[in-house]
């Protein structure tokens, strides 16, 4: 990842599992990316103020609150005390929480919180609902956390990605978000179908088993070793998925322009 074109990297998110993991597998998750990207962006997923420090001292720069439905402004401004917040808008299958409008200007009207990343999955209407809402708070960042419309979020206002796809062939995602950044809208409307293709692959049902297959794409590229894409906290999956993410990663190979 470190060769990669990124601004940085999110770690104890939910593709990570940093929900399961233990407080020492967390600060040894943290100092291992931290070694390797000493000059990068750092989101370190947290769900309470403990986690918030942890973060801080392991040199995390910035925070994704995961959702929560008890007073999450409060608890917004407290992470805010720490470091840096980056909301976060998760569809509720997931864990996520649908805050209303008036819960997100509350929220994105804290000087600590500098964005949102939404996570919708499948909602395009959720989606353009919270980009319009956007517009009010030009200093705030959009990230799309859209695998399934990555292209079109960004053309709804998305300045920035963080989206579990890109933990595998991350390189043709920078292309998709440099080719639109260019205005080179052929090339974004070819690179927006292969990744497409790739999400349809691995975002589908059951979605917690996103993680393996992933994992399985890291594998398919060479990045990891076969034997390495256990998922102990995702279902069980049918190996035959195994070939279509083989094959959804070899097409997206061939496809990139």
């Amino acid at each position: 990842m470190a060769g990669q074109q990124i601004a940085g990297v999110a770690v104890w998110a939910h593709t990570g599992r940093g929900p399961h993991l233990s407080t020492d597998q967390r600060r040894r998750v943290l100092q291992t990316w931290r070694a390797a990207l000493p000059l990068s962006v750092i989101v370190a997923g947290a769900s309470s103020i403990e986690m918030a420090r942890e973060a801080k001292s392991g040199g995390a720069d910035a925070l994704l609150a995961f959702p929560t439905s008890n007073d999450p402004v409060r608890y917004h401004d407290r992470l805010g005390r720490e470091l840096p917040v980056i909301a976060f808008y998760l569809y509720e299958a997931a864990g996520g929480v649908p805050y209303d409008n008036r819960t997100l200007q509350a929220i994105l009207a804290l000087p600590s919180v500098i964005g949102i990343k939404v996570a919708t999955l499948d909602s395009v209407m959720a989606f353009q609902r919270i980009a319009g809402l956007m517009r009010d708070y030009p200093d705030k960042l959009l990230i799309t956390g859209e695998d399934r419309f990555l292209g079109y979020s960004l053309t709804m206002g998305a300045r920035a990605a963080l989206v579990g796809m890109g933990a595998a062939l991350t390189d043709v995602q920078v292309a998709l978000l440099e080719a639109f950044r260019n205005r080179d809208f052929a090339k974004f409307v070819q690179l927006s179908g292969v990744c497409d293709r790739l999400a349809g692959a691995t975002f589908i049902p059951p979605m917690e088993g996103y993680v393996r297959r992933m994992l399985w794409a890291l594998a398919a590229e060479g990045v990891i070793p076969d034997d390495a894409c256990d998922d102990p906290w995702g279902p069980v999956l049918d190996p035959a998925e195994r070939e279509e993410v083989r094959r959804a990663v070899r097409d997206v190979r061939a496809a990139r322009p």
